[in-house]
């Protein structure tokens, strides 16, 4: 299920009879700004934190994130102070143009309120403008033949109503699959858990695998090796999932990298924290006697955790 780069053209038809896909749609598709921008009745899906509409045809669904929407809010106020700015400064090179006649410029003055939806005059006035002919400069003398010119003079406010219905749309992406059968809900849950998808290959090309110390040209060790990569990255998931299962069922925690109490701890923490442990032999009067160092109370509660299996390799 590739990502948000798959929506194109080319993609999309090379996918769509080969396979199945689910795809965040880009933001810059004309179809995308309209869906957003529209009015619509969102229904609350299985997941409260968000809402959908769904079509039918092209199965586009639109969602609502409310956690996505907190967070656009946070900035929102601030894109809506740069954008009057620009707009200030787009007012201002337009109040320097010389028109030939008052029409021309109050159609100047209209087709900018049009260009610029959020905003309206507060003030509008076509002022005249005299210059002598010839660039001659200084008053124009009595009698004496000028050149009349019409500039705009305006001041504009947001309007609020526009920059209040913007804001109620905050937090709103959508969803495309070619998949017809999936509600709105399973798409949105299969997209979610596109992230552990991610996760996995970030895993693959981790430094503790060593991979960037081989090279491999013929393509059935290229196969193998990544068959291998894909079977511990099989095992470590499972391992990280039993650990969690098991840390939320015994309400227990650990203690992650900054030192906060987690039920979800990573493997490769985990790893780091079972590399600590040493087991040495001594032997005293004939007799060898072993024991393990750096084996602490966060140690044995994991391998407590895990089962009897990895108790036995430790304690």
């Amino acid at each position: 299920m590739p990502g948000a780069n798959c929506v194109t053209p080319n993609n999309v038809k090379e996918i769509r009879n080969n396979a199945f896909f689910i795809s965040k749609v880009p933001a810059t598709i004309n179809e995308t700004k309209e869906s957003l921008t529209t009015d619509l009745v969102l229904e609350t899906c299985s997941d409260e934190r968000y809402s959908c509409y769904g079509g039918v045809e092209q199965l586009w669904v639109v969602f609502c994130s409310e956690e996505m929407k907190k967070k656009e809010e946070k900035t929102f106020d601030e894109k809506v102070l740069k954008e009057f700015e620009a707009a200030e400064k787009s007012l201002k090179k337009l109040s320097n143009r010389e028109f030939a006649c008052e029409t021309d410029a109050r159609i100047a003055a209209e087709h900018w309120l049009k260009e610029n939806k959020l905003y309206e005059f507060t003030k509008l006035e076509i002022k005249t403008k005299s210059q002598r002919l010839k660039n001659k400069e200084g008053r124009p003398r009595k009698g004496e033949d000028v050149q009349t010119f019409y500039m705009i003079e305006a001041e504009i406010k947001s309007d609020q109503k526009k920059v209040q219905e913007r804001r109620t749309k905050l937090g709103r992406f959508i969803l495309t699959t070619n998949d017809m059968e999936l509600t709105p809900d399973q798409l949105l849950k299969y997209y979610k858990e596109q992230g552990t998808v991610e996760r996995g290959f970030r895993f693959l090309k981790d430094k503790s695998f060593r991979v960037y110390e081989l090279y491999l040209k013929k393509e059935s060790r290229i196969e193998a090796l990544a068959m291998v990569m894909v079977l511990c990255l099989l095992l470590y998931s499972i391992a990280e999932w039993k650990l969690r299962t098991r840390l939320k069922e015994e309400k227990e925690a650990i203690r992650n990298q900054v030192k906060k109490k987690t039920q979800t701890p990573t493997m490769k923490w985990v790893f780091f924290l079972l590399r600590r442990i040493t087991e040495i032999t001594i032997e005293i009067d004939g007799k060898r006697v072993k024991k393990v160092l750096n084996l602490d109370e966060e140690t044995i509660k994991v391998l407590r955790l895990m089962g009897q299996k990895y108790e036995k390799y430790y304690v």
